[in-house]
Parts: C-alpha cells; structure tokens; sequence
C-alpha cells in the first residue's frame, strides 16, 4: 500500500514514519511519498526516515517530490499535515491577535480563524485533486483548524475523509491510568468539535469510572489536565474538558500570560525548527539524534502559558508522551484495509449524533472504524452549556468556510464577531485588516 504524506518536510512526519515500521502485519504500508513545496526540508526529514530505518528489514520505501499531483497518483491513504504560511504565519496569527487583546492560539479564536482563512482554499484544491487522481484513496486530515480543514475537504471526498486529533486521546489515557485501567482497553466517551470536546465518561469492564475520579479532589489533581483546571471546577462541570478548553475558562488570564511571555509558542517553534532544519543542512549532523532532542525540547514546552496561567509551572514527566496521533493513524488505516474492527475519536461528519448540529457537520467523536470507512457511535446530549459553545464555535467555522468560498471581506469580519473570544465587531473588523496586511495567502478577502 502506498501512504503519501502532505507536508512530508514538516517536523512530526518521523512520527508517522515510526509508527509504520512497528507494523509487520499484511496490508501494511510498503511504500511512503513525502510530498513538500520546501525541497530543503524534504531532504532533512527523509534524512532522519532513513536513519530510523536502519536494521529494520522491509522496512517502507521512502521517495520525495515536489510534485503535489506526482504524489498524489497511487495513493491508497493520503495524510495531509500542511502548514500553509509556516511557522512564520502562525507567529505572526498570534501577534496581531494579542496587539488587540484577544487569543491568537493556531487553532482557537482569532488566531485559529485567520489559518483557517489560509488553509481552506488550500485543503479545498487538495481535495478536489484527490477525487481526480486517487478516487479510491483514504485522506486522514492532521492539518488545523483539523475539524474546519476536515469539513471543507468533506464537501468534496464526503466520507473518504476523517480528521484525527492527539489530544483526545491523551486526556482519555491520563485518566485511565489515574482510575488504573488499560487505556487500550477503556471505553472513552468523548463528544465535541475539535479542540473543544468533553470527556464524559470512561467505562473500564464496562462500567464507568469518571464518577469515581470526580469525587476525588486529591485523584483529579494528579493528571495534566486536573492541574490546569483545577478539581473545583472539573467536581462544578462533571466533565473533564479537552486541555484546549483552558482558553476559553480562564481566557484572560491566558492572554495576559501570552502577552507577558518572552515570545509565543509559534515564534518559539519557528526559532526552533529554524536552529533545526539550519542544523540539517550539514550532513556531518546526527539526524535522528538531533530529531529526537528537538522533540523532547517541543514537549516539554506545550502550553507553557496555560500553565503559567494556572500557576501549575513545568509539564510533569509522565505528561511529556503525546497522545500519539501517529498511532491513531496507524489504527485507522489497518481498520480500513484490513477490515479490522476499531473505535477511534475522529473528527468526521455528524450525521444524527448530535441533535443540535446538521448532518454535515464534522464533530470529533468516538467512532466504530471498519473497511467501508468510520461510523460514529451514539453519544448522551452535552449539557446545554456545551452545547451552546459548540453551536457557535460551528457557526463561526461555516462563515470561514464561507469566506474562504465567496472572498467576501464583510463574511470574514462576521466569523471573528461571531467568535465567543472575540468581544467586539470594530475589533473584528480591525482583526481582518492587521491579517490582510501580513499574509499574502489572505490576498483573495475583498
């Protein structure tokens, strides 16, 4: 099976890559395409493929091209993980979001809705060369805003198209690791939109647990996400809530800690790759050991502000592991081409799981994953709180679709006014200039 890799220079694909050399079983992936406009980066990661490749017999073949629709042809599952405007632009998302007081984080409030206004055309003219060239192929959607980008590609590969998350499945690990259970054997029930879900529940031998991990105010307070919030006010929600909520419950405070920070996480990660992919560029340098060493750097300094907003200080060891998204992709294509039943969290289209949404709309939840592709699992209704956040958050990704379809100014404006992060229509109107003036991919807003 051929796996091509958009964005296939970017920093994470080792990841992936990782995750498939593990895999020995029929059906697997044989054959890996990284696809990058960034020559230069391409050949610094097919460097560090290579390396982890060393001693492992068959293990996938690695090519690389520059050439979308080249990459493109043959594909049985195409993981997109693009970065349209790089680091740069996400930098850049943040400081013009932060100059008017509001959030500028890569995928929520106003940060996240100008790259989404980048990103969809992009992932809008992939889709669509997908259905012409590899009709029959699987794209999994890693590319944020993941549920906005999954849902513009999904009006074009309907089905063929899931978006997946780390996050999700991490807070489900931590917490069945608190309550002492298998997390490959616990049953997560988590609904939501992407980076705005809630755990509601985690069934161990089919019996659920969380009831157990609320009333425990020391037990709530032992896991990542328990410290950023606090077990006050996890005991008041009855629900634990994706660590990418923390924006929106202690907004203010997390923008003063963004605004007071040395530099924001987008600018510290494109200082860092920066030193990375520099360093790449001689070939006397160790590519898997420099990798390796640039990624423990990147964990430990996930969500420093939220932190520092909550007064919680440095990432515990055991929090550093990643929800393994990598992983999540790897189960998801073996379910798909082996027939080998799984339930994964996925970002795919609604149907009639959420009453309050329309049947197209992408949410991220627990699916039953098979060979004719993912089915979403009923769900109990959230609470009208979080019902209420997720209907708007949904309205404001439909006028970034929107506005990324029509070009129209005006559209953009109203999807920043419409944000829950975003308090003023004049800010919002100020928000689509000051973005205008610093991406050129912004260029088609009149």
């Amino acid at each position: 099976m051929q796996l091509t890799i958009l964005g296939g220079g970017g920093f994470r694909v080792p990841l992936v890559y990782g995750a498939l050399l593990g895999d020995r079983a029929e059906g697997r992936v044989t054959d890996v395409v990284l696809h990058d406009l960034d020559a230069a980066r391409l050949g610094a990661i097919t460097r560090v493929l290579a390396e982890q490749a060393t001693g492992i017999p068959d293990a996938p073949t690695v090519t690389a091209t520059t050439d979308l629709d080249e990459a493109l042809r043959g594909a049985d599952f195409v993981f997109s993980a693009i970065r349209v405007g790089g680091l740069e632009g996400r930098a850049a998302d943040e400081r013009v979001a932060l100059a008017e007081g509001v959030l500028g984080q890569e995928t929520v409030g106003a940060g996240g809705i100008a790259y989404g206004l980048r990103t969809v055309p992009v992932a809008v003219d992939i889709a669509r060369r997908v259905a012409r060239l590899a009709p029959d192929a699987w794209v999994i959607n890693f590319t944020n805003p993941a549920g906005l980008v999954t849902e513009a590609m999904s009006r074009h590969l309907g089905d063929r198209v899931f978006g997946i998350c780390d996050s999700p499945v991490g807070l489900g690990r931590r917490v069945a690791q608190v309550l002492g259970g298998n997390p490959e054997e616990a049953f997560i029930d988590y609904v939501g939109l992407n980076h705005l879900g809630w755990l509601r529940g985690l069934h161990i031998g089919g019996h659920d647990e969380l009831p157990r991990l609320l009333a425990d105010p020391a037990l709530l307070v032992s896991f990542e996400q328990g410290r950023l919030f606090g077990a006050d006010w996890l005991q008041t929600l009855g629900m634990i809530p994706n660590e990418y909520l923390h924006y929106y419950y202690f907004n203010r405070e997390t923008v003063r800690a963004y605004q007071q920070a040395e530099r924001t996480r987008g600018a510290f990660l494109h200082a860092q790759q920066a030193r990375f992919y520099d360093e790449m560029r001689s070939h006397d340098t160790p590519a898997l050991k420099t990798w390796n060493e640039t990624l423990a750097e990147r964990e430990a300094a996930y969500m420093a502000e939220n932190r520092e907003a909550a007064g919680v200080g440095e990432r515990a060891e055991e929090d550093l592991e990643s929800g393994g998204y990598e992983k999540v992709a790897l189960a998801l294509m073996r379910a798909v081409a082996r027939d080998e039943r799984a339930t994964l969290i996925l970002n795919v289209r609604n149907g009639t799981t959420l009453s309050a949404l329309d049947a197209d709309a992408v949410i991220e939840v627990p699916c039953s994953v098979d060979a004719n592709g993912a089915h979403p699992m009923s769900v109990s209704s959230l609470p009208g709180h979080a019902t209420g956040l997720v209907c708007a958050v949904k309205a404001v990704e439909r006028e970034v679709l929107a506005a990324a379809e029509s070009g129209a100014s005006a559209t953009a404006v109203k999807a920043f006014a419409l944000h829950p992060l975003v308090d003023s229509v004049a800010v919002a109107r100020r928000l689509v200039d000051g973005y205008r003036a610093v991406h050129p991919g912004l260029a088609y807003l009149r």
